[in-house]
Order: structure tokens, then C-alpha cells, then sequence
């Protein structure tokens, strides 16, 4: 949808403009996704089925079978230029907050496409809708803000070629409940027997 300007297409229906934009295919360019866990790694064998070259940005150097390549976090800037999709998909902490600052926005390169799917504190906001503006960033789709609910009247309602969603990515009303209690009591039957439970949260990293 975004290599294919979507969301500049419906920024143009709002005003009745009728332009084509005409893009390049999605084979060869590079997607960059911050978060290599189930929701970044999905994205990740997304954009590697259509030929696509991933780079996995967590906070381990460890090999992932969904990333051609994988960077830590400290070395995320040394990607960045090279980002024509960025995916955000990690949760936010101390250190992930504001990750993706004004500065960092502007490494990507001119045309750059993004997509966040975390936390709406992960990035810098008001300048991704200046870079929009500018015609900088290509495009946007955006399921988390800051704040949330977004309220009437702010400025991201209107920034062009930026697409909202109100929080909804990973919501799913026929499979969320029951999932959720499968978790419950696969959780249960763990602790009852005395062995290792599954989805254990590690305090010191805050996930």
C-alpha cells in the first residue's frame, strides 16, 4: 500500500485531485523493522516474500531467520540511509522512547516509507508530520499515537500522506479472547505441574 502511494491517493480524493504516481516494484528495496519479536518478524517474512532485503534492529546481535541482516541498537543509525521502509515494532521503553527523533527521521532517505505498530512514543510525531509536509517521507501508516485517543483538531488528522488507524493492528474479535485464555490455561496447567511457565516477562528489560 505504501510502495504504491495509497495514502497519497487518498489525500487526493479528499481534495478531488486526480494524479498517478508511478513507483518502482517492491523487489530489491531494503525494509528495516525496529523489533524482532512475532509482530516485527511477520513484517519482516512479509517483505522478504516479495523479494525484498530485511534488516532486523534488537537489542541482541543474534542471527534471525526472517532478517538478512541484523543490527543492535546502538548501531541503528549506521542503517537508517539505507531504510526505504521502516517498520516499528517493539515496545516501548526507557530506552526505546522517542528512539526515532527528529534526527534519526531525517537519516532516512527522500521518498522513505514508515509504519509503526508499537507505541506512539517510539517516535518523534510532530516532526514525522514535518517531514511529511516537506514531502521528505513519502508516507505513513500509523496504528499507535501520541496521545491516545487522538484528539479532534490535532495536527496529524490532516498531514498529507499519513493514514490512522485508532489502535486496532492487533485486535482480532473472533480469535483475541479465546487466544487469550488458551495463554491462561497453557499458563495454568504449567504452574500445576511444576514445570517452566511459557510467556514469562522479564522485569529488568520491561517485556
Amino acid at each position: 500500500m505504501l510502495n504504491n502511494r495509497m495514502p497519497a491517493y487518498a489525500t487526493q480524493q479528499r481534495g478531488a485531485e486526480w494524479a498517478g504516481h508511478f513507483t518502482t516494484i517492491l523487489r530489491g528495496k531494503t525494509c528495516t523493522v525496529i523489533g524482532t519479536g512475532d509482530l516485527g518478524g511477520n513484517a519482516a517474512a512479509a517483505a522478504r516474500s516479495q523479494g525484498m532485503t530485511t534488516i532486523g534492529v534488537r537489542t541482541r546481535a543474534e542471527p534471525h531467520p526472517d532478517f538478512d541482516r541484523i543490527v543492535t541498537i546502538d548501531a541503528i543509525d549506521s542503517v537508517l540511509p539505507d531504510s526505504e521502509f521502516l517498520v516499528l515494532a517493539c515496545p516501548l521503553l526507557p530506552a526505546t522512547r522517542n528512539l526515532m527523533n527528529r534526527d534519526r527521521l531525517s537519516r532516512l532517505p527522500k521518498g522513505a516509507k514508515i509504519i509503526n505498530v508499537g507505541r506512539g512514543q517510539l517516535l518523534d510525531q510532530d516532526a514525522l508530520c514535518d517531514l511529511l509536509d516537506s514531502g521528505h517521507l513519502d508516507g505513513a501508516v500509523i496504528d499507535v499515537t501520541t496521545p491516545e485517543p487522538l484528539p479532534p483538531g490535532h495536527r496529524a488528522w490532516t498531514t498529507p500522506n499519513l493514514v490512522i488507524t485508532p489502535h486496532v493492528s492487533a485486535d482480532s474479535p473472533g480469535t483475541y479472547n479465546p487466544d487469550s485464555l488458551d495463554i491462561l490455561m497453557a499458563n495454568l496447567r504449567a504452574l500445576r505441574a511444576g514445570g517452566a511457565l511459557p510467556n514469562q516477562v522479564e522485569l529488568a528489560r520491561g517485556y
